[in-house]
């Protein structure tokens, strides 16, 4: 889709389902989604409108959630203060926008050169990483839930190319989370902003470069148009997991069923998201290099290296940190990371290896 059809489609809405008033004296709850993205962008935005719908659905209508995009009701970046302060009852997002509240809230979106899509859900799902999770929204008077990942992401659009390290120094560069750390200590001028402002970044000339998420949802917000060196890997965030944040209260004040209901809602879409990121950034790569003419390439192995330095280095600050939850949430990370990676060795690792020998892919 071009970007300008994109966005004249996100600007429509969409209208929600109006109950007749019996229904609402009946007990039916109408909850207010925030959302940090435009209203259907490819990606974060369907994904957004799948889980206002699945909980809606799963919940039988006694919840009744009505999607508001970015912007609509509060800024992208103002969700989270949204929920937390009861002006809606739920937000979607990811956790890399919420480091000026805790810097070990970025940990459960994305790390660099750490957890894939499928080991992210498994540290929080059987490695403990759920509890921490819940201890650390809980300070904002949030119950949180990952809901969707999109996987790899890139390393960037770039204008002009990379060759080395050195490089990189100096470069303005739109990432977030914990990829910006390691983004700062390369010598980067890091900058944060959402999607669709990181095209007129790159248009302008304000950015030199920047990343998003991947083919898919970047093809739609049209980047190619600016920048046409695309790299990987982006080991800054080896997977991206979306989430979406419940206002306790209103959490709690759900009977129990409805409270699965929203927990399974989360939990079942997790995968179908996923999946569905992967399928269409293939065929949105294809596209891209066939028709739009973009230059698909690999970051120089001396970058590669300056980069896993510089995650390391940050790693090694949270460890450090001066709040005991942060220390233990990267320590929870660092072990499960250690404990599975070392297994992916023979297991994923070893399969993809030896497909790659064969196949060539």
């Amino acid at each position: 889709m071009e970007r300008r059809k994109f966005l004249r489609a996100g600007a429509l809405g969409v209208a929600a389902t109006a109950l007749a008033s019996p229904a609402i004296a009946q007990g039916i709850r109408q909850w207010k989604m925030v959302t940090a993205w435009p209203k259907n962008l490819p990606g974060p935005g369907v994904a957004a409108q799948s889980m206002a719908d699945r909980i809606t659905t799963l919940s039988g209508g006694r919840i009744e959630v009505k999607l508001y995009a970015a912007g609509e009701l509060v800024p992208g970046r103002g969700v989270f203060d949204a929920v937390s302060e009861g002006t809606a009852e739920l937000y979607h997002a990811v956790p890399a926008y919420w480091g000026s509240k805790s810097k070990g809230i970025l940990l459960f979106g994305s790390q660099p050169f750490g957890l894939r899509a499928d080991e992210q859900f498994g540290w929080l799902y059987h490695g403990g990483g759920q509890a921490l999770y819940d201890e650390m929204y809980g300070r904002f008077g949030i119950k949180p839930f990952l809901c969707g990942n999109s996987g790899p992401q890139w390393g960037g659009w770039f204008r002009t190319e990379i060759n080395s390290a050195e490089d990189l120094k100096g470069l303005k560069f739109r990432t977030t989370g914990l990829a910006s750390e390691m983004a700062a200590k390369l010598g980067m001028a890091v900058q944060a902003m959402s999607g669709p402002a990181m095209f007129q970044a790159l248009q302008t000339g304000a950015l030199d470069a920047g990343e998003f998420i991947g083919p898919w949802t970047d093809s739609a917000l049209g980047y190619y148009q600016v920048a046409k060196n695309y790299y990987w890997p982006g080991v800054g965030e080896p997977s991206s997991a979306e989430e979406i944040g419940v206002n306790s209260a209103a959490y709690a004040d759900l009977p129990d069923d409805l409270q699965q209901v929203v927990s399974l809602a989360a939990e079942s879409l997790y995968i179908p998201v996923w999946t569905e990121y992967t399928t269409k950034h293939a065929l949105s790569l294809k596209a891209l290099v066939a028709e739009k003419g973009v230059q698909v390439k690999m970051f120089p192995e001396e970058v590669i290296s300056a980069m896993g330095k510089a995650a390391g280095e940050v790693i090694d600050d949270l460890r450090q940190d001066d709040d005991e939850l942060v220390r233990r949430i990267t320590e929870s990370f660092v072990a499960y990371r250690d404990s599975v990676g070392g297994y992916m060795t023979y297991a994923d690792n070893g399969q993809m290896n030896a497909r790659a020998r064969i196949m060539g892919y």
